[in-house]
């Protein structure tokens, strides 16, 4: 029955160790074509995404069995706008579909870790699309993201561009281990 739990857990970290690198690699194709702040929400974001699969990876050992991990599919660079559009759609698939099944199946097993961590990355990843969306609408305006600021949670991976927030509203981490970007 943790066959499963274990699967799906790494599956997405998998999942999330793909987007950290394609985060990085995206965000240089950002500031190749000027677009600077844009460039740091990629950074700020992979940050996250290696946030998710550190925990996806740490829950793991409290999950019984050795499967063997699952393989995902690599994906292209294309514009700015184009990569920003497959960011936020990979964010939108893990919060809508991938994370609610996994959830499920955790919480059947009785993985209490294994639903935290996920439960985290649920609610950064649709933080994540939201700011991939502002970032593309400055982008295909002809514009870089103005953002002053980018934060990044390095509990839950939480971003955002206000710096008077006191505590993360994830995971209620103080405001103070932020890492600025």
């Amino acid at each position: 029955m943790n066959q499963m739990t274990s699967d799906n857990l790494r599956s997405a970290f998998g999942g999330e160790s793909q987007a950290h690198m394609r985060y990085i690699i995206w965000g240089e194709e950002a500031e190749k074509s000027g677009f600077k702040n844009v460039a740091r929400l990629f950074r700020a974001t992979s940050d996250a995404e290696e946030v998710h699969a550190k925990l996806h990876f740490k829950a793991l050992k409290d999950v019984k069995g050795d499967f063997p991990v699952v393989s995902m599919a690599g994906f292209g660079i294309g514009t700015t706008s184009e990569n920003l559009e497959g960011a936020k759609g990979g964010e939108v698939f893990e919060y809508t579909q991938m994370y609610p099944a996994y959830i499920a199946v955790a919480e059947m097993q009785g993985e209490d870790t294994a639903v935290r961590a996920m439960k985290y990355a649920i609610e950064a990843e649709k933080v994540h699309a939201e700011r991939y969306q502002e970032a593309k609408d400055a982008v295909d305006a002809g514009n870089d993201l103005q953002a002053e600021n980018i934060l990044l949670c390095p509990v839950c991976g939480f971003i955002t561009f206000d710096e008077t927030l006191a505590e993360c509203p994830i995971c209620h981490a103080k405001a103070k281990v932020f890492v600025k970007y």
